[in-house]
């Protein structure tokens, strides 16, 4: 049986891909919500739930309106790499700053912060630990580092802040990047991927995200008030999680591997020029090893992934193409919209 309780949490970023889905996790365990959030709350499932109060994490006023009465606060909101360097800056660490101000003012019991395995920058080893150097790539990356380093001033200051670094989660709403392999898979392309593909990259479902914050609200405070990697427990290599939506598509496609140095110097020059989906730290990265140590999640908070890579990749393939008509004329730099392909879009016609 599922915990219930009467304890409100507020969740930043509420209208977005991670949001709604912590809404729902959170709502089937009697939680009282609270989604502050740019966008509007267009959720017809969740709408008789959620308080849904609209505003920026940046205005001090909004903040405070959605923090009434809130025990609890899961911070996701941010501006994700393909915003401006200042909106970057702006939102992921003021904006943070004006959110932990405000649980602080209001008495909030615990602040969950949801930062990025992007605070590793481009690693030289694997796994990567929590206590591993931090280097960020870009103005995401390094805000990203930015904003932690605002929390522990908080959690010096004896608010619980407890700190989760998940890996790219996938799930029922996200598009953003991933929306690139599901069209081309269900077009009938084959799927070009930067280097060979036999580097392991490791993924996130996002219900296994939503089951880590979950434990950081329940859990004693001396267990959770540290930072924790996030991640799945079972992953291959890309080629052969990202050839699992290929073949679910049924076009007989396969992922082509790229020399990585010549596609990722390709990638840097569309990127100037402002015609590549794909933002630094994606493209820099995405012929490397990837993954992150979730030992310490798992023997601290008893954090057990349910979903693989593969496993996860599937689950958000099944939600895109019942919901691909809604998003064919749509596009944007936020997870829940598809990213503009740009010229990448046009390298359609050789696959």
């Amino acid at each position: 049986m599922e915990r219930q309780t009467s304890e409100k949490v507020l969740v930043t970023g509420g209208a977005g891909f991670l949001g709604v889905n912590l809404i729902r996790h959170l709502a089937a365990r009697g939680y009282e919500l609270v989604s502050l959030d740019l966008e509007e709350f267009d959720y017809p499932d969740m709408a008789d739930r959620v308080e849904a109060v609209k505003g920026d994490i940046r205005d001090a006023a909004a903040v405070d309106r959605a923090m009434d009465g809130v025990d609890h606060v899961v911070h996701t909101a941010a501006a994700l790499p393909l915003y401006s360097a200042e909106d970057i800056y702006t939102t992921d660490v003021e904006g943070t700053r004006n959110v932990l101000a405000a649980a602080e003012r209001h008495g909030v019991k615990r602040f969950v912060h949801i930062s990025s395995t992007a605070v590793y920058g481009i690693p030289d080893h694997h796994p990567l630990y929590e206590t591993d150097k931090l280097e960020g790539v870009g103005p995401y990356g390094q805000a990203k580092i930015q904003a932690e380093m605002v929390c522990l001033e908080y959690r010096a200051r004896e608010l619980v802040v407890p700190i989760i670094r998940p890996k790219s989660f996938v799930g029922p709403e996200r598009l953003g990047v991933f929306a690139l392999l599901y069209d081309w898979a269900l077009d009938g392309h084959d799927f070009p991927m930067i280097g060979s593909g036999n580097n392991r990259y490791q993924l996130l479902d996002v219900e296994d995200l939503c089951d880590a914050i979950a434990l950081c609200l329940t859990l004693p405070e001396g267990t959770v008030d540290e930072t924790f990697n996030i991640g799945a427990a079972e992953f291959s290599t890309m080629k052969e999680d990202y050839q699992v939506v290929l073949d679910r598509a049924g076009h007989g496609k396969k992922v082509v591997g790229f020399p990585a140095e010549p596609a990722i110097w390709g990638l840097r020059l569309l990127d100037r020029l402002g015609v590549s989906p794909l933002y630094k730290w994606v493209y820099e990265t995405a012929s490397k090893d990837s993954f992150v140590s979730i030992e310490k999640a798992t023997e601290q908070l008893g954090f057990e992934p349910k979903h693989s890579n593969k496993a996860a990749l599937l689950r958000n393939f099944e939600w895109y193409i019942e919901n691909r008509k809604k998003f064919e004329s749509e596009s944007g730099v936020s997870h829940r919209v598809p990213w503009k392909q740009g010229a990448i879009g046009l390298l359609k016609r050789f696959f």
